[in-house]
């Protein structure tokens, strides 16, 4: 009896001790949580383009050991996202499953409780929001558990090689201005022009202006010819870039000949302007030829046939035709037709009273030349003329 009732007790406890053992798993698989971790404080991760970089993530069970239990079947992805842009899968490991994009890859292989990324030869444009999500079923349970961090990562770039040049001519006397430029850099590159032995020298606003990258210099003089050289920098790297200045005391080579040049280009302009100007005053002198040329000339009344008595003397001339010279019996004018008058020279010749000689009265003289009326000789537009008579002695009468 006593050993029945020894063995009967042995195994009610034993059996006791098995349900509290599975009463504690269960509950400590119940009181079982995912939580996700990144290292303290860390929610902006700074590399530098070209390197590479580790995002670091880790999820722990609560209450449940650091290492990975052979029933937690993990469910891993990592999303990619720059501002005003869509979420992007970068990584991911789904069923045992792997898969990812170039550059991209785990830091410890799954399963694993660490799900750090690597990301290689980085660039600016993988500067962004990485975020890590991790889901956790438990065996054949369908229950899981579920968490995730995020991580910004800020790539930053060294200045690239920057450019120098020399903005103006460096004469003696006058201003110049020394630019340096670099195409890249993040953050914000900045400059410094410092000019090289055995004239050191190192040159602060405001003649040298660290953003822009310029340094003025005025006033030139042959002193200040030598090697000066820009330094673009910033957080992450700097580069350098040099410019060698020459001031010169006279007019260089390429002044000459446009001064040469100049000269030519005026004397041909000038004599352009000359032949132009002859070419032009024979046209219109060729013009004038051409209206003389085609003028009509003007209309003279003919002379009467017969002879013409000129004065010996040449005093005072008049033109008598012996036609003309007709009886006094004449018709007389029938009435309203026109009486010709002295005209103001035939009034100035007959003023002066001369002395009568012998002789017959002078007829009056007909100005009708060929018996033409007179009344036709004013509708013609002629002037009447009274013209005195003259002896053969060449005085009037």
């Amino acid at each position: 009896m006593v050993s029945l009732a020894g063995s009967s007790a042995t195994n009610y406890l034993r059996f006791l001790f098995l349900g509290l053992s599975t009463l504690a798993s269960l509950l400590s698989f119940s009181l079982a949580q995912l939580e996700l971790q990144v290292p303290p404080g860390l929610t902006e991760l700074q590399a530098i383009e070209g390197e590479d970089v580790v995002l670091p993530a880790w999820y722990t069970m609560r209450g449940e050991s650091p290492s990975a239990q052979p029933w937690e079947v993990p469910l891993l992805i990592w999303f990619f996202q720059q501002k005003g842009k869509d979420l992007d899968q970068v990584l991911s490991y789904i069923n045992k499953a792997l898969s990812s994009k170039p550059r991209v890859s785990l830091v410890h292989a799954m399963p694993s409780r660490n799900v750090s990324l690597r990301l290689q030869a980085l660039r600016e444009e993988d500067s962004g929001t990485y975020r890590c999500s991790v889901t956790v079923q438990y065996g054949q349970d369908t229950s899981s558990d579920h968490s995730s961090k995020s991580i910004e990562l800020n790539v930053l770039v060294p200045p690239a090689t920057p450019s120098c040049h020399v903005l103006g001519v460096p004469r003696v006397g006058t201003n110049v201005t020394l630019n340096c430029q670099s195409p890249r850099g993040k953050p914000v590159v900045q400059y410094q022009w410092e000019r090289l032995p055995p004239s050191s020298q190192v040159f602060f606003p405001p003649v040298s202006d660290p953003t822009y990258g310029s340094l003025k210099l005025t006033n030139l003089s042959t002193s200040m010819s030598g090697v000066y050289v820009c330094k673009a920098h910033n957080k992450v790297g700097s580069a350098k870039c040099n410019v060698t200045l020459e001031v010169i005391s006279g007019p260089t080579a390429a002044v000459v000949a446009g001064a040469v040049v100049g000269t030519l280009v005026g004397l041909v302009l000038l004599a352009g302007l000359i032949l132009l100007y002859q070419r032009r005053g024979k046209t219109k002198e060729e013009l004038a030829n051409e209206i003389k040329e085609d003028a009509i000339a003007p209309r003279t009344l003919p002379w009467p046939k017969g002879s013409d008595t000129i004065s010996k003397n040449g005093t005072l001339s008049s033109v008598t035709s012996a036609r003309a010279l007709r009886p006094s019996h004449a018709p007389p004018p029938r009435p309203g037709a026109f009486t010709p008058t002295p005209s103001l020279s035939s009034q100035a010749l007959s003023s002066p009273r001369l002395p009568r000689t012998d002789g017959p009265h002078p007829q009056p003289v007909s100005l009708s030349p060929g018996g033409i009326s007179s009344s036709v000789l004013s509708r013609m537009g002629a002037m009447p003329v009274m013209v005195p008579a003259q002896s053969q002695a060449g005085s009037l009468v």
